[in-house]
């Protein structure tokens, strides 16, 4: 068993894995943000797909989602702020938010991305609609023996350079 990508240290299989399958819905927009990023750790193109509202999914693609889901290894996930939202969430009420940061490697390369995510309640379901990137920068390879990138406290050779 391993732990979901998430960062939430529940194993994938009764974490996000449930919500990707569609067995449960995300009850909240952080909850959706996470299964989110863990279907893109886990290269499920589908659900990513799925998850998007009615209409930002017009401007999105399968194949797209795929490719990128594919040359892309995400590291870690950190929630920095979720904004409250009510249960009964409606229209008139300003998006729930979810201000998160991404680290992740791409064509041999480390980055951090920042993002201030909204989400809409759309047929009893949490989607989500788009972001705001606050900060995509490109991070200098660690050596050896620093710590990593992904903030897990270790050493950058027993974490992310064996992943």
């Amino acid at each position: 068993m391993s732990l979901c990508p998430c960062g939430s240290n529940i194993e994938f299989s009764t974490c996000c894995l449930p919500i990707i399958n569609g067995d449960v819905k995300a009850s909240s927009p952080e909850q959706l943000m996470r299964s989110r990023y863990s279907a893109y750790a886990k290269k499920i193109s589908r659900y990513i797909f799925d998850s998007y509202e009615k209409i930002s999914k017009k401007e999105q693609s399968l194949d797209d989602i795929c490719s990128w889901a594919n040359e892309t290894q995400w590291l870690s996930l950190i929630i920095n702020h979720t904004s409250s939202f009510e249960q009964d969430y409606s229209p008139s009420h300003p998006l729930p938010t979810v201000d998160f940061t991404a680290f992740y490697r791409h064509e041999k390369r480390f980055f951090r991305m920042r993002e201030n995510s909204r989400f809409v309640l759309e047929d009893l379901h949490w989607r989500y609609v788009d972001a705001d990137t606050a900060e995509h920068i490109e991070l200098p390879t660690p050596s050896r023996n620093d710590l990593c990138i992904c903030q897990s406290g270790k050493k950058f050779k027993r974490c992310c350079a064996n992943k």
